[in-house]
């Protein structure tokens, strides 16, 4: 599906010109005349932005942008305006107007903001789908956090996967939350309602899993590294999935299973009865994006805790967490989470790698440049000769805001 822009421009040949333009670049566009036809296509669900000229007969560009502010303050709002209306466009930015474009505006100029504020207006409403998930959904929405493709896959596993009678084998890496899965997966099972057991597999004593087996009737009995399990349990547990238990079993291994039944440690059986429905968890390194928001999320859940306001977080610190590899995963990151709330600082026990400190040079640089130019992000990506792409990929890697540097 196209992307949508909906274009407002009392004077028909020009509104035609840049209709053409626009399509020629991929675009679907709406054409409106007039405030009155325009504000019928305006809602908080419209997945376009504006492009309106600021002077209309009637009601103009300025009305346009208070009645979308109004409707939705994350729609992007594109003024064109005459050489006499820069006061006035620089006055509706401050107003909250996504940028402006003077007349007549170079096609790739135009293009390539039309383009900024599509991404914009779907990052927004991929946040806005996010929280609402998170607030109202289910649990693989308001537990298992992350924007990636990665984090998507993993939420939507679960969903499948939860649904299919069975057992199931969590792996992950250390410290990537395989109990956190292992809970997402019963409660987004028909056995939600029953009781959800956790177990460290090691040092389990037959009898004591069989107790476990039993009070977990109609529920979930998760065992945490399950390669641990001793011999004599993994029969019992064998023999209690050959026939079919009312309770189901979710295995969690941060270890290499095959490996582990190849050495003698797993019994082959028993492996191949937990493996059929098998849930891996993508570790932090495999998806940097996801850093920010996982760190923001747990800023915010160790203020709570510590009953402490959250602290602002700054972009080289996350430029910092992004370029690392997190051999402890999101277990590690919640540490550093809980120090930078505390005051702590972050990269206590050890220097910055280069890769750290060149992440942090790079973001200093993004920031300056944005200053200097004001937030104009045409200009300040030309100023660092980037292409387009490349320059809002690195704003998005390091989590600035260009409308955050503007004068």
């Amino acid at each position: 599906m196209s992307a949508e822009v909906l274009l407002v421009e009392d004077d028909a040949p020009v509104r035609e010109a840049l209709a053409q333009t626009l399509e020629l670049a991929g675009l679907s566009v709406t054409p409106a005349g007039s405030f009155v036809v325009a504000k019928d296509h305006i809602s908080r669900t419209f997945g376009g932005v504006i492009l309106s000229d600021i002077r209309m007969p009637g009601k103009d560009g300025m009305e346009l942008l208070g009645f979308a502010q109004k409707t939705d303050p994350d729609l992007p709002v594109i003024l064109l305006t005459g050489e006499g209306d820069i006061p006035m466009a620089v006055k509706a930015l401050g107003r909250g107007a996504f940028d402006f474009l003077e007349k007549p505006c170079p096609t790739e100029q135009l293009v390539a903001t039309v383009e900024r504020a599509l991404d914009a207006r779907r990052i927004a409403l991929a946040d806005r789908k996010l929280k609402a998930e998170i607030q109202t959904g289910d649990a693989a929405a308001r537990l298992l956090f992350g924007h990636s493709a990665l984090a998507e896959r993993l939420r939507d596993q679960c969903r499948q996967i939860a649904r299919v009678p069975g057992s199931v084998l969590v792996e992950g890496a250390p410290g990537s939350g395989i109990s956190k899965v292992a809970e997402v997966l019963h409660l987004l099972s028909s056995r939600v309602a029953g009781p959800f057991v956790k177990l460290t597999s090691a040092g389990l004593e037959p009898d004591r899993l069989k107790q476990a087996l039993s009070s977990t009737e109609n529920g979930s009995l998760f065992l945490n590294e399950i390669v641990s399990l001793p011999h004599d349990a993994q029969y019992v547990l064998l023999d209690a999935l050959e026939h079919s238990g009312e309770c189901r079993i979710l295995a969690g291994s941060t270890q290499d299973t095959m490996a582990a039944v190849e050495a003698g440690r797993l019994n082959a059986d028993l492996y191949y009865r937990l493996e059929g429905l098998r849930v891996r968890i993508p570790a932090l390194r495999e998806r940097p994006e996801d850093i920010p928001v996982l760190f923001r999320h747990y800023v915010a859940q160790a203020a709570e805790q510590s009953g402490v306001e959250p602290r602002p977080i700054p972009p080289g610190l996350l430029a910092s967490l992004m370029s690392q590899d997190w051999p402890g995963n999101a277990r590690a990151l919640m540490n550093v989470a809980m120090r930078f709330t505390l005051g702590l600082s972050p990269e206590e026990g050890g220097e910055m790698g280069l890769a750290e400190k060149m992440a942090q040079i790079e973001a200093s640089l993004l920031i300056d440049a944005l200053t200097r130019h004001k937030g104009n992000a045409t200009e300040t990506a030309q100023a660092l000769k980037l292409p387009r792409k490349t320059f809002y990929d690195k704003l998005a890697k390091y989590g600035i805001k260009a409308e955050d540097y503007r004068a």
